[in-house]
């Protein structure tokens, strides 16, 4: 039974993590390297993460510079950067890239939040098909008679409560990611 909760626990926190990194990608007025984690750069016949090709650098709050490590991936990085969803405008000077992070509209801060907010339902649903699978495991746990019906009780009230607390933590990362957002 300590198995199927563990087990649980564990694909609860991957969840959480899987958030927290969709959460670093979304772009706020402010700027920061993990904004570029998803993107891919045509490099030698491979498309490679941008991190594994070039420095992201953050000098100030509202500007990224980047700097490859092969001065021939300039305007590939670039057009990686020009066509990925974050809506930015590099430019280079031949030696490195930077990229003004211009404030968000209220429109567009709106937008992140509505985005933000899904990402979280969709997080929690997963953490409930996940407390819906251990809770599964349990009674077939008590099929096979592995276990007793006040330890199957006992379990699956555990995951309960496990289920609960991970969803109050989902609840606060949306809401530090709306307060990230919505601030000017």
């Amino acid at each position: 039974m300590q198995a199927v909760i563990a087990s649980t626990e564990e694909k609860m926190k991957k969840t959480l993590a899987n958030l927290k990194d969709g959460f670093a990608s979304l772009r706020t007025g402010r700027a920061s390297a993990a904004l570029f984690d998803k993107i891919r750069v045509e490099c030698y016949g491979e498309k490679s993460p941008l991190s594994q090709v070039a420095n992201i650098s953050v000098p100030e709050a509202r500007l990224i510079v980047i700097q490859p490590w092969d001065k021939n991936l300039i305007g590939e990085i670039e057009k990686a950067i020009r066509s990925s969803e974050l809506s930015l405008n590099p430019s280079n000077d031949g030696k490195v890239i930077r990229i003004a992070i211009p404030p968000l509209t209220e429109d567009r801060r709106k937008e992140l939040v509505k985005l933000a907010k899904n990402q979280a339902e969709q997080s929690r649903v997963a953490i409930r098909n996940i407390r819906r699978d251990g809770n599964d495991e349990l009674k077939k746990m008590l099929k096979d008679s592995s276990i007793t019906e006040d330890d199957e009780s006992k379990g699956t009230a555990d995951l309960q409560k496990l289920t609960d607390s991970y969803i109050d933590k989902v609840n606060q990362v949306l809401e530090e990611k709306e307060k990230e957002i919505m601030e000017v």
